[in-house]
């Protein structure tokens, strides 16, 4: 058993035993504990001759930075993980929030210390598993990678624009990680308005969330080893602070770290990785653009209530991105005014170039950035 990683960035598992597939790629930043997106699954394998390095089942190396909590601490951070602090639930388990003491992360009692989300990883419920019918021993297996993997690299990144992972628990059979809470959501509640009492994101909020997310993917694609979030969508964009003031890069909702299967969220996926399962920088360039095609129109990128015709949102406005007149309708009515004519164009040719269909031809994350920055500082018409 080992890890490794393939040339382009990509972390990989591998596995000698025959009867226990085990190669694929692992999405290391990819989601939050919401999962509304639609799932769609490629028959493709991501290879990698590179070298192994060895690892011991059941093991994780301690972090300096992280802290390895019992199960009864966090038993008692989330009140016995009452059904009141459940804040979401997906394929790998249920995100619960606590609170823990700020300088000790002990657990503190509710509304003391600082709030945080706890992930309980359970046996069996990682996406992409049932097909295969493993014996519990192999489910709880792959459970464990999916939580190495996750510590093993939120425990050595650190960015402003990334969740902070805080520690870990591993007790017997209890997996769970412990993360910075972010209080506002995720840009998907807010951009699309799942609660009605919601109001509307302005354009200047939106192109601020847009910026501090670039700014994460940057830092995972200039890091040491050019890390690949993969799965780069709106429920993955974590809001914090007064008037939405950080947007951060969540941890993985719910994908097998493990798979013998390219995975991505429909719409979201670039062209290169659902034909052939390659995997690149670029690849998550794509999945930005498509996420700012959402900011500028106020629309999902799939939505089988559209007419047929519309129903990709990508394949329906693409076209209508390089043309100044059509801009304003097919813009989020919430935020004309707001946003000058120059300004529209910038963005829309920013998004057109972030989803050419070849890769080589995509800006990278430095430059989209540049140009969103560059937006920024212009003013409504």
């Amino acid at each position: 058993m080992g890890l490794c990683f393939s040339r382009n960035g990509s972390f990989l598992f591998y596995s000698s035993d025959s009867n226990f597939p085990m190669m694929g790629s692992v999405p290391l930043f990819s989601g939050s504990s919401d999962i509304h997106g639609s799932s769609v699954e490629f028959s493709k394998t991501i290879y990698s001759d590179c070298s192994p390095i060895p690892f011991t089942h059941g093991q994780i190396p301690k972090w300096p930075e992280l802290k390895v909590f019992s199960f009864e601490e966090l038993k008692s951070a989330t009140g016995n993980f009452k059904s009141n602090r459940l804040v979401g639930e997906g394929g790998f388990g249920r995100v619960y929030k606590g609170w823990l003491d700020e300088n000790t992360l002990n657990p503190a009692k509710p509304g003391s210390g600082v709030e945080v989300a706890i992930k309980m990883f359970k046996p069996g419920g990682t996406q992409g598993f049932a097909e295969w019918q493993l014996s519990d021993y192999r489910k709880l297996f792959s459970v464990n990678l999916k939580m190495q993997s996750e510590v093993n690299f939120l425990g050595r990144l650190s960015h402003p624009n990334l969740v902070k992972l805080l520690g870990y628990c591993w007790d017997e059979d209890e997996l769970l990680l412990v993360y910075e809470f972010m209080p506002k959501g995720s840009l998907e509640n807010h951009l699309f308005r799942r609660n009605p009492n919601i109001e509307p994101l302005s354009w200047n909020t939106r192109l601020k969330i847009a910026i501090g997310a670039a700014r994460g993917l940057v830092f995972l694609h200039t890091s040491e080893n050019q890390v690949i979030y993969r799965d780069f969508k709106v429920s993955n964009i974590l809001l914090d602070g007064v008037n939405f003031g950080i947007a951060k890069l969540g941890p993985s909702e719910g994908e097998s770290h493990v798979s013998t299967s390219v995975m991505g969220t429909y719409g979201y996926a670039a062209p290169e990785y659902v034909a052939t399962g390659d995997l690149y920088v670029k690849s998550d360039v794509y999945g930005f653009g498509v996420v700012l095609l959402e900011i500028l129109t106020g629309m999902r990128v799939f939505d089988p209530g559209r007419p047929t015709w519309q129903h990709n949102l990508v394949a329906w406005i693409k076209p209508y991105l390089s043309y100044k007149k059509k801009l304003k309708n097919i813009m989020d009515g919430n935020i004309k005014g707001q946003i000058s004519r120059k300004a529209a164009l910038k963005s829309a040719q920013l998004i057109l170039k972030c989803l050419y269909y070849d890769p080589e031809q995509r800006p990278s994350m430095e430059e989209v950035l540049e140009g969103l920055e560059a937006v920024e500082t212009r003013k409504p018409a």
